[in-house]
Order: C-alpha cells, then structure tokens, then sequence
C-alpha cells in the first residue's frame, strides 16, 4: 500500500505527532501505535504511517484527515491524545500539531508524495524566533528554497512544504530512493552557501532527521481490542462534530 502526503491542502488537513521512545525495545512502540493508526480511521483518517529516525531517538506518527474547521481540529487533537494511554507509557509525545501543505514537487509528475512502508523520509523544520516573527518573508524563503534545490537534489522523488497553523514553523518532507542519496545529498551540499542565504536577517532553530518508513495505513490488520475504550471515544468525537 502507498501514502500520500498533497501538495496543497484543499482536500485534507496534515498532522504529525512526534514522540521520543523511552523505552528500550522501540518495537514495542511501533507496534502501538499501528493499533493507533487503525483506530484513527474510524475518526476520518484518510492515510496514516510511521517513520522512524534512522540514527536518532523520534517516533513521527503521520496523519492526512479529511477537511474540517479548526474547531473540529482542535476536538480532534484532543480525542487523538485521549487515545495514546497506551503510548504515554513508551514514549513522551514532544509535538502534535496541523500542517497546511503548500507547495511541492514530484518527479514522476504526481500531485502528492507518494511513499512506501521501507522507504527513506527526510525532514527538516525550520522554526522562526519568537523576537524577529515575519511569517510571509519566512514562508517565501522556504518556497524559494525548495524550487531553487529540489530538482538538484538527486535521489529524492517528491518534496513537500508544509506550514503549521498554529507555530511560525515550516517543515520539508522528501522521499528519497536509497538511503546512499541520501548521505551523497547531505555530504555534497553547501547548506551555509545555498540554504542560510535565503534568511538573512531571520533568527532560526533548524533541525533535520532521516528516518525510514515502518508502517502505512493498509499494510496489515491489527486488534482494536488493544483500545478497548476507542468505540467510546469514536461516538463522542462524531457527536461533538454534529
């Protein structure tokens, strides 16, 4: 099975929640929350996965809904966490937030990234100081980034520029073919040269992961027995949304 993350978001609503395993057999806590995938479709989920950093210690749960208000979003943030008991006892949820995709690039012409469960994903964010905030000038740099690098980035089949709704925060989503091109990008890139120009004068925290996909919604059926409180949650979420 494929995912899928848009390039705008006129049809679905973006979500990462990011974790920091604290426990030691980190399978432990792919396999939850594969049972926490399965129990987000039933709240609207259209594609969910699972990355796994590479040579760090973070857990990035992905999420594509359907489209709703920021009411209903905020609703559903709050039932999502309410869902994560299991999780909370392997991992420390160290961001959860909205993502509004816009702008990206695929290779083979698609309107979306397209990736599978083994497959290499980069991230990288870029976070705006809370003392020089201008979000335009920031999100320009970013879309001016992108279209100068992405076609120059060889190995990597599709990118996506997503902003958050609620932080001055723009992450880069990339899906390379060999985690090799990955390293070669990495290594050959003049990041200070080609990338800091674009923000000259803005106060940056800049951060960047590889990671390898571990699970896709559809590749296999899992117990909602795991959840036994999920039903509840389901109808409280859709009674609240009517």
């Amino acid at each position: 099975m494929a995912c899928f993350v848009p390039f705008n978001n006129r049809n679905l609503d973006i979500c990462f929640l990011v974790f920091r395993p604290t426990v030691v057999f980190v399978d432990d806590l792919v396999g939850a929350l594969k049972q926490f995938s399965r129990c987000t479709e039933n709240l609207g989920c259209v594609h969910n996965a699972i990355f796994r950093s590479i040579h760090g210690n973070m857990i990035v749960w992905y999420g594509a809904w359907r489209k709703r208000s920021n009411e209903n979003k905020q609703l559903l943030n709050e039932t999502m966490i309410s869902m994560l008991t299991n999780v909370a006892s392997m991992a420390i949820l160290i961001h959860s937030s909205f993502f509004e995709a816009y702008a990206g690039e695929a290779r083979d012409g698609s309107p979306a990234a397209k990736f599978f469960n083994g497959d290499i994903i980069s991230l990288s964010s870029a976070t705006l100081s809370a003392h020089n905030l201008n979000e335009n000038t920031f999100s320009y740099a970013c879309l001016a980034i992108f279209k100068d690098r992405f076609l120059k980035m060889e190995g990597a089949t599709a990118g996506v520029c997503l902003k958050s709704q609620t932080l001055p925060k723009i992450v880069g989503l990339f899906v390379w073919k060999t985690l090799h091109l990955y390293y070669s990008y990495i290594l050959n890139s003049d990041y200070r040269n080609t990338v800091l120009r674009y923000f000259d004068g803005l106060r940056l925290d800049t951060k960047y992961d590889v990671f390898r996909v571990v699970y896709v919604s559809g590749d296999n059926a899992v117990n909602k027995q795991f959840y036994p409180h999920y039903k509840i949650l389901e109808n409280e979420f859709e009674n609240n949304v009517q």
